[in-house]
């Protein structure tokens, strides 16, 4: 008889050493990318305070844009690693070229959304000064969005075939550009002509950094002979492929409005918290970075399971699958919660690292105090959700995402931080009460999404054991 006691326990050891190789080039990769913003928050925060706040609701717009968008792109992922598995390279390739032609589409209309970001301010309600910062920092970024997406298309084809370090050693390399770039474009440099652009230097800097990395990747593509199975070498991009951009948007749809979700989720805390002042902003800011910083690790382990996952699926070994897929989970969870109860330890060290103003430390410590909780949970519904992914499951996390995320998440901490009924305790009036709602709509998503995992690993049991009891002696 088979359990489920037999499906996940046995072979812990290897789903880790199938794992672990494929999640650190991501997770360092990740990283790079999340120390574009940890970058642009350092120096900002000690460049001026109306300049971060400018930052805050300027990144929350822009990661509204580009996360959404990008999980439409990153689809490829999942389709090319069940054909990757199941050894078909061509038409693993052709998916990569219908890949760019989504993000070529999707960038045009969200550059224009960058570029007339009036539905954001009007969110943010911002002080003038501030509207003002926010409009050329993002304006910055409508040139960086169409090269931020057409990289994610060569970044879900690259962790779709086992290949996360080309991705990582571009990323590095782009980190390395953007560090100079930020600093130089944010302060100016009088020796050399450059004028002081404050933050909408760091939207150029990210612009720049963002090309380069597209081109880089153009040449490796182009160069490397690991890619001419792919039948990616010697050609020009592939006309657009109806049937292909098809399949791609109706799993793309999905996780990108997941994603989405998940991003505004948390990002719109900052348009709204914004309404406070610019000192809880800045505060929240510092927080929400960290967070984010944090939340690569799991991410990395999430991307690597998800990857082996829809390779197996596309072999046609289910039980391995099965086993990767839950060990991921478990991986992640408690790795998660290791992470986090440092962090809250360390909670006062760590945010002197951003800053030495008094009053955004003081904004700030209170909201660590949700940090580990918040991160646990975190890990828990990444690794579940992308390895539905990977068995093409996409629709019912992305109404799961909605109901917790924004209805428990963002609306509780709404009617928490402004008071709105008149019953908060004092305590969670302000930033805080965004973050209480915020973590407990996150419980709610680990915990249905760990659920609905474990539902789809049950039903394979039952249907490989009823296949295997009609089948002939």
């Amino acid at each position: 008889m088979i359990t489920d006691a037999n499906v996940v326990r046995p072979g812990w050891r290897d789903s880790a050493r199938g794992i672990l190789p494929l999640a650190w080039p991501v997770f360092i990769a990740q990283l790079a990318v999340v120390a574009f913003g940890t970058v642009d928050t350092l120096l900002v925060a000690r460049y001026d305070a109306l300049d971060l706040a400018a930052l805050a609701v300027g990144s929350a717009a822009y990661m509204t844009v580009f996360i959404g968008f990008m999980g439409m792109v990153i689809a490829v992922g999942p389709i090319v690693g069940q054909l990757f598995g199941a050894r078909q390279m061509h038409e693993a390739g052709q998916q990569l070229h219908q890949a760019a032609w989504v993000a070529i589409g999707l960038s045009v209309i969200g550059s224009a959304l960058l570029a007339f970001p009036w539905p954001f301010l009007a969110l943010a309600q911002a002080p003038p000064a501030v509207e003002l910062k926010v409009r050329t920092y993002l304006l910055a970024l409508a040139f960086a969005l169409p090269a931020a997406l057409l990289f994610a298309a060569y970044r879900g084809f690259n962790n779709a075939v086992s290949r996360p370090k080309a991705v990582m050693a571009i990323q590095l390399g782009g980190l390395a550009l953007k560090l100079p770039l930020s600093a130089a474009l944010l302060h100016g440099v009088p020796s050399l002509g450059i004028p002081e652009f404050g933050v909408a230097g760091c939207g150029m800097a990210t612009a720049l950094a963002m090309w380069s990395q597209v081109l880089v990747g153009l040449w490796v593509l182009r160069r490397d002979r690991f890619y001419a199975p792919f039948a990616l070498q010697g050609q020009g991009l592939r006309p657009p492929d109806r049937l292909a951009i098809a399949a791609q948007l109706r799993l793309g749809i999905p996780m990108g409005a997941s994603i989405l979700i998940e991003v505004t989720g948390f990002t719109f805390m900052a348009i709204f918290i914004v309404r406070l002042g610019a000192t809880p902003v800045a505060g929240h800011q510092l927080a929400a970075n960290l967070v984010a910083v944090l939340f690569m690790m799991p991410l990395a382990l999430a991307n690597a399971t998800a990857t082996l996952v829809a390779q197996r699926v596309g072999a046609r070994d289910l039980v391995a699958a099965r086993r990767i897929g839950w060990h991921g989970l478990q991986i992640g969870v408690c790795l998660a919660a290791v992470v986090g109860a440092t962090i809250y330890m360390l909670r006062h060290s760590v945010v002197r690292l951003y800053t030495d103003d008094a009053a955004v430390i003081a904004a700030a410590l209170p909201l660590l105090a949700w940090v580990a909780l918040f991160h646990t949970a975190d890990a828990a519904q990444a690794v579940a959700s992308f390895v539905l992914r990977a068995y093409r499951i996409a629709t019912l996390p992305m109404f799961i995402f909605a109901f917790s995320l924004w209805g428990v998440g963002l609306g509780g901490g709404y009617l928490l931080a402004f008071d709105i009924t008149g019953l908060t305790p004092p305590a969670m009036v302000g930033a805080r009460g965004f973050w209480v709602a915020s973590t407990t709509g996150l419980v709610l998503a680990a915990l249905l999404l760990s659920g609905l995992l474990l539902r789809v690993l049950r039903s394979q049991i039952q249907r490989e054991a009823a296949e295997r009891a009609t089948a002939p002696a």
